[in-house]
């Protein structure tokens, strides 16, 4: 009976790591084939060296790799906080936030215009009793629209490097 459990949950192991064995996703981060060689943020600073941040992360995986091609990034964001929903009394019940992000990238060897694109995107949040409730969820909303641009960029950027 021992052998026969044994055998039973040898075989389910067997499945569950041979699963997934040839599991590569589409847009790897490793298939990036930039370096940010310098860099210039507008606007809205914090925000633009939150995405600054980790598109650098994400081309540096790749440091070594001569074929790498060097670039200038801008990157402007603008964020803007609009109410939306006011009681009888004027008292402000919803707020919607805009994020909007140009981001630029140049070749910097010959300054070729690589990527030019306009990102904007927009969230809304109902404001809370407590002052410090409502302000959580504008960081938390803006946190959200922030790593929305981000991954946008990534997907557009390696279909860029895919394609070539």
């Amino acid at each position: 009976m021992k052998k026969l459990i044994y055998c039973i949950i040898s075989i389910i192991l067997f499945l569950h790591t041979s699963n997934c064995s040839g599991y590569k996703p589409i847009f790897a981060s490793s298939k990036l084939k930039f370096k940010i060689e310098d860099y210039q943020i507008k606007g809205e600073k914090r925000l633009g060296k939150i995405i600054y941040s980790k598109l650098y992360n994400s081309s540096g995986l790749n440091a070594d790799d001569p074929s790498l091609q060097s670039v200038t990034l801008t990157i402007e964001v603008s964020r803007e906080k609009i109410p939306t929903v006011k009681n009888n009394a004027g008292k402000i019940l919803e707020y919607k936030i805009n994020l909007k992000t140009v981001i630029v990238m140049n070749d910097f060897l010959t300054n070729k215009e690589i990527l030019n694109q306009n990102y904007n995107y927009s969230a809304s949040y109902d404001t809370q009793e407590q002052h410090s409730e409502t302000v959580k969820l504008e960081n938390i909303n803006t946190a959200n629209l922030v790593n929305k641009t981000y991954q946008n960029i990534i997907l557009k950027i390696s279909n860029i490097y895919s394609s070539q």
